[in-house]
């Protein structure tokens, strides 16, 4: 079964960890609030409880080609369990499986440009910090 596909320009955030509801809400309201604009379409799915990366890319892999989407963004246990909620950012078409973690406040900046293909994955990829966290890009 495909992954589910993510509404007209905005990215799909995906759910996997359901321990803790608060943490969900916190995270959807902190990405709602990082733009005027809408970035995510939101799937809280249970069949996707505990999910890791590696199963995530063997569904969209067996998925039909024009039912596959190029990366998402997963509310994680990190996440969940994170204060500031970074997603666990996951290319599923160039590099399958590369990740990086992105803070709702860069949320809006990565969305926009992966869904409208202003940019590519590996760009924002190569511009994590050392922890593997998408904060911007140094303009010095």
């Amino acid at each position: 079964m495909p992954l589910p596909q993510p509404d007209d320009l905005t990215s799909l955030v995906l759910r996997t960890d359901f321990r803790d509801e608060v943490a969900w809400h916190a995270l959807r309201a902190a990405l709602d609030a990082a733009d005027e604009y809408p970035h995510a379409t939101y799937v809280s799915n249970p069949r996707f409880d505990g999910m890791g990366v590696q199963p995530l890319l063997a569904e969209e892999a067996a998925a039909k080609e024009e039912d596959q989407i190029s990366y998402l963004f997963v509310a994680d246990s990190t996440t969940m369990k994170d204060p500031v909620h970074a997603l666990l950012a996951v290319d599923l078409w160039d590099e399958p499986g590369r990740t990086f973690r992105v803070p709702p406040r860069w949320f809006p900046d990565v969305s926009a440009n992966l869904s409208l293909g202003n940019m590519n994955f590996a760009e924002f990829a190569d511009a994590a910090d050392g922890a593997g966290t998408f904060r911007g890009f140094d303009e010095s």
